[in-house]
C-alpha cells in the first residue's frame, strides 16, 4: 500500500492507476497534517463488497431484499 498527497496523486494519475491495475490500494492523504481521506483501490476488490454485519443480532437474525425491490433516493430521503 502506498501513501501519497493530493499533489502527487494528481501528477502522477497514470503511474497511480497503472499501481492500482497491479492490484495495490493507494491512500491518499491532504492538508498540513496529511491526513488520510481516500483509499483507491483495484475495482475487482470493490466489486466484492463484505456483508454486513448486524452487530448485536449477528447470528440471530438475517436481512434479505428481494430482488425486485425499488426505492428512490427522494422516498429514501422522506422518511
Amino acid at each position: 500500500m502506498q501513501t501519497m498527497t493530493v499533489g502527487h496523486f494528481k501528477a502522477h494519475f497514470s503511474q497511480v492507476l497503472d499501481f492500482v491495475q497491479h492490484g495495490e490500494d493507494v491512500v491518499i492523504s491532504y492538508g498540513k497534517k496529511k491526513e488520510k481521506i481516500a483509499v483507491l483501490v483495484p475495482y475487482s476488490r470493490y466489486e466484492g463488497k463484505p456483508a454486513r454485519i448486524l452487530g448485536i443480532l449477528a447470528g440471530k437474525a438475517s436481512f434479505t431484499l428481494s430482488p425486485d425491490f425499488k426505492i428512490s433516493d427522494e422516498e429514501l430521503l422522506s422518511l
